[in-house]
C-alpha cells in the first residue's frame, strides 16, 4: 500500500473511530451534588406544665441547615387537644432565637430549634423531636437566613400572615416559622411554607402549588383562638448565600392537600415527597388550613383550637426518619382540632427538592 492511501486508510479509520466514540458519549451529563443528613436527638420530654413551652435543637456536625422540622408525640387521654407547634426555626447556636431586627440574620447556620407549646391541658406522654436538614452542595457552599415579623395575629381565629423573602439572585431552600409569647397556650404556629413574591401568589398570601420551581420566599402562619395584642409571627427564609451564581439550580416543590381533621380532638396528616428527577429533598412545610391554599390567599382552619403537632421528614408512608438519614425523600404534616367540630379543615405537605445542576 503506498504511502498516501496508507495515510487515506489511517484518516478514515480515525474518522470512523471518532463518530462511533460521539454515538456512545452523547456529552456530559450534569450530576446532581445536592445532599442530605437528617440529624436530629430524640424527643425530649415536654411540655410538662399548662400554657408553657420547651424548646430543643437538632445539629448539624457537618454541611449546613437547609431547612427543619419537628415531631410532637401527642400522648394519650383527653390532654391530646393541648399539644402544639410553637416553632421550627434556625438558630446560631442551638439556644439562641432570630427575634430582633428583620433582614438577613444569619450565615451558615448549622442549628434548627423545633418549640413545642401546650394549651390549658398537658400529658406526661407530651414530647418534641427536632429535625435538621443538613445540606451540602459543590455550588450552593454558603447560605443566609432572612427573617421577617409582624404584630400578629392580634384577634381570635384570625391568621397571622408573615413573609420571608430571599435576597434578588439567590435560591430558596427551606424556611421556618415561630410564634410568640410561648406562654400563650392558645397561640400556635398553624402554618410554615414555601411561596413566592409576587401578585399571583397574593405577595405570599397564597402558597407555591405543586410543580412550582423555585419559590423565592416563605410564609409562616400564627393562629389564636383568642385575642391577645403582645403576639408576633416569625417567617424565615433559608437561602443561597450571597455571591453565588446560582441560577443553574432547580428547586421544585411537591405539594398534597388532605381534607380534615373536622371532628374534635382527632387529628390527620398528609405526605408528599419528591419524584424522580425533581431533586434530593432539602426541606418541607405544613399547615392545618381552610384548603386551597395554593389558589386562594390563605385562610384558618375550622376551629380557633385547631394545630400543628409536627411537620417532619419522613418515610412514603407518614413516619419520621432516624437519625443519620441520607435518602429522606418525604415530608409529613401532623394536622390536630382542638376539643370542637372544625368544619372545612384541611391539611397541607410541602416539600421541597433540590438539583444544583453541577
Amino acid at each position: 500500500m503506498n504511502a498516501g492511501l496508507l495515510r487515506r486508510f489511517v484518516t478514515g479509520r480515525t474518522l470512523v473511530l471518532g463518530a462511533v466514540l460521539a454515538l456512545a458519549v452523547p456529552g456530559t451529563a450534569h450530576a446532581n451534588t445536592v445532599g442530605v443528613t437528617v440529624k436530629t436527638p430524640g424527643a425530649t420530654s415536654g411540655p410538662a406544665s399548662a400554657n408553657s413551652e420547651i424548646s430543643t435543637h437538632a445539629d448539624c456536625s457537618s454541611g449546613l441547615v437547609s431547612g427543619g422540622g419537628l415531631n410532637q408525640a401527642i400522648g394519650t387521654g383527653s390532654s391530646v387537644n393541648g399539644n402544639h407547634v410553637n416553632g421550627t426555626s434556625p438558630s446560631a447556636n442551638g439556644t439562641t432565637e432570630y427575634t430582633g431586627s428583620t433582614g438577613v440574620v444569619g450565615t451558615d447556620v448549622t442549628h434548627w430549634l423545633g418549640i413545642g407549646g401546650s394549651g390549658g391541658q398537658v400529658n406526661a406522654s407530651f414530647s418534641t423531636t427536632p429535625y435538621a436538614m443538613c445540606f451540602t452542595s459543590t455550588l450552593i457552599n454558603h447560605t443566609q437566613v432572612v427573617m421577617n415579623k409582624a404584630n400578629t395575629p392580634t384577634a381570635g381565629a384570625t391568621a397571622g400572615l408573615v413573609t420571608a423573602t430571599c435576597p434578588a439572585n439567590t435560591r430558596l431552600l427551606g424556611g421556618g416559622a415561630r410564634t410568640t409569647p410561648g406562654n400563650t397556650g392558645s397561640l400556635k404556629t398553624i402554618a410554615s411554607f414555601p411561596t413566592f413574591n409576587d401578585s399571583a401568589h397574593a405577595f405570599g398570601a397564597k402558597a407555591a402549588a405543586d410543580a412550582e420551581t423555585n419559590p423565592d420566599s416563605w410564609t409562616a402562619v400564627g393562629w389564636d383562638s383568642g385575642a391577645n395584642s403582645a403576639n408576633y409571627t416569625y417567617a424565615y427564609a433559608i437561602c443561597s448565600g450571597s455571591g453565588i451564581n446560582a441560577s443553574g439550580a432547580t428547586v421544585k416543590v411537591r405539594y398534597t392537600e388532605v381534607s380534615g381533621p373536622t371532628t374534635g380532638s382527632t387529628g390527620q396528616t398528609a405526605t408528599v415527597g419528591c419524584g424522580q428527577g425533581d431533586g434530593n429533598l432539602v426541606s418541607g412545610g405544613a399547615a392545618i388550613s381552610g384548603g386551597s391554599v395554593t389558589t386562594t390567599s390563605f385562610t384558618g382552619p375550622g376551629s380557633g383550637g385547631d394545630h400543628l403537632n409536627g411537620s417532619f421528614p419522613s418515610s412514603s408512608g407518614g413516619a419520621a426518619v432516624s437519625d443519620g438519614t441520607t435518602t429522606a425523600a418525604y415530608w409529613t404534616a401532623s394536622a390536630h382540632t382542638g376539643g370542637q367540630s372544625s368544619p372545612g379543615t384541611h391539611t397541607d405537605a410541602w416539600a421541597l427538592c433540590a438539583n444544583d445542576g453541577v
